[in-house]
């Protein structure tokens, strides 16, 4: 098998319809495309394969390829996204306002911007394209916080500077940032103005984003010099609905006088739009400590004589002290304490050691709390008893000294007033329809 320079023969060993086996010196085998193949190449024919070296395509190969790598680097690489730089816009009592320049990507994509709070995820920034700022509410009166941005870009990460800030005290009156509107009192608002000047406060005619406070004397917007027409008052300006809608506090310029009086910051409460200003120590002189506190002799000697003239108080008579008689007949014109109310030792018989089957045991503190006392009935006269129980009992009745008894049978307790829930009944009836009295005391009548 013959073989020139830069050639290798090869005999067609199978021919498919896509690939072809040649077959070489020494029995190399290879496979070969059959669309290579010279036309008319079967099996068994002899062909002669040629490999040269291009060296002029390989090198126009790599000049396109660093052409593009140069491209690539110029357009995307030479550039890359900038850190944030966060600064403190302004600081009050309760929040913080924070901004920073237009961020810059270059060619990365922006994928988020987070603010952080004390290493902490607050919130992410909405439209950070075109935001540059922010306002975080929510705060502790003087406590310290710390504030950093995150951008997140198609290009890597990039956090901004950290930054410390301590919310005022109440004594501190310089993050106070008013928008002036409609102050028709304009001696009055040039006060306003050097007050906040005085307390290195800031005001602007346009709601910011730091802005505190919306005062003005009504929420009507009129040109200089011109009225409404027809006398018609005009409608609220824009600003006005706007710090509505952004829940600014709107206050008159009375309480930026009294914050600077008081050299603290003075709760808004009473300087609303629409409420009367309470009397500050800037529109009148206060009063001292005696006067304010202590009433006049004048004002005290009156409220005497008007108590004088008065007529006496005439108190109602207890129902009670006009159903009961009196006691003594002899004593019949003086008013009398109603008796006391007879006790159960009082109430005990005198004769034999039997109980009254009508008697009724009076009601408990429990079940009764208020009982009209008992009017004085004529004592009954008693049953004759035997002559032999006559004897000794007659001579102790001499000894005893004679107390006036109400007898138990002519005693008409009161029902109980009506309570929640009845302790226990004070009679049940049996099946017989008798009245049971219940457990039988004896009682020493002695």
């Amino acid at each position: 098998m013959a073989r020139a320079q830069d050639s290798f023969t090869f005999t067609v060993g199978k021919l498919d319809a896509g690939m072809a086996i040649l077959l070489g010196d020494r029995a190399h085998l290879i496979e070969f495309p059959s669309v290579l193949l010279p036309p008319g190449a079967t099996t068994g024919s002899i062909v002669n394969i040629s490999v040269h070296r291009n060296v002029a395509q390989e090198r126009k190969r790599d000049h396109e390829f660093w052409s593009l790598q140069e491209d690539i680097l110029e357009t995307f690489g030479s550039q890359s996204p900038e850190n944030p730089q966060l600064e403190v816009r302004n600081v009050t009592q309760t929040s913080v306002t924070l901004e920073w320049p237009p961020i810059k990507l270059a060619n990365a994509k922006l994928r988020s911007l987070d603010i952080y709070k004390n290493s902490q995820r607050l919130a992410s920034i909405p439209n950070a394209l075109t935001n540059y700022s922010t306002k975080l509410s929510g705060l502790s009166v003087d406590t310290q916080y710390t504030f950093q941005l995150l951008l997140r870009t198609s290009a890597g990460t990039y956090p901004s500077n950290l930054i410390r800030v301590r919310t005022h005290t109440i004594a501190d009156t310089s993050g106070i940032s008013v928008c002036f509107a409609n102050v028709t009192d304009s001696v009055l608002l040039e006060n306003a103005k050097l007050a906040l000047k005085e307390m290195r406060a800031k005001w602007s005619d346009k709601i910011q984003i730091d802005t505190t406070h919306f005062v003005c004397t009504t929420p009507a917007v009129t040109p200089a010099g011109a009225q409404p027409a027809g006398g018609v008052a005009a409608a609220p300006g824009a600003e006005y609905q706007r710090a509505l809608q952004l829940s600014i506090p709107v206050v008159q310029p009375q309480w930026i006088l009294a914050c600077h009086s008081e050299k603290k910051m003075v709760p808004i409460s009473g300087y609303y739009l629409g409420v009367t200003p309470p009397n500050s120590g800037y529109s009148q002189r206060p009063q001292s400590m005696s006067q304010a506190s202590l009433p006049s002799s004048s004002a005290a000697h009156r409220n005497s004589a008007s108590r004088q003239s008065l007529p006496s108080i005439r108190r109602p008579t207890p129902p009670s002290a006009t159903t009961q008689g009196p006691i003594n007949e002899e004593e019949d014109e003086e008013e009398q304490p109603p008796p006391p109310k007879p006790s159960p030792s009082e109430m005990k018989h005198k004769s034999n050691g039997t109980m009254d089957r009508n008697f009724k045991f009076p009601t408990s503190p429990t079940q009764a709390q208020v009982v009209p006392p008992v009017p004085s009935l004529p004592t009954q006269a008693r049953a004759p008893k035997p002559e032999h129980e006559a004897g000794s009992n007659r001579t102790n009745e001499d000894d005893m000294t004679p107390v006036a008894v109400v007898v138990p049978s002519s005693v008409e307790v009161p029902p109980p007033p009506p309570v929640e829930k009845e302790i226990r009944k004070s009679f049940v009836e049996s099946e017989d329809g008798e009245e049971e009295v219940g457990e039988t005391v004896e009682i020493d009548l002695r």
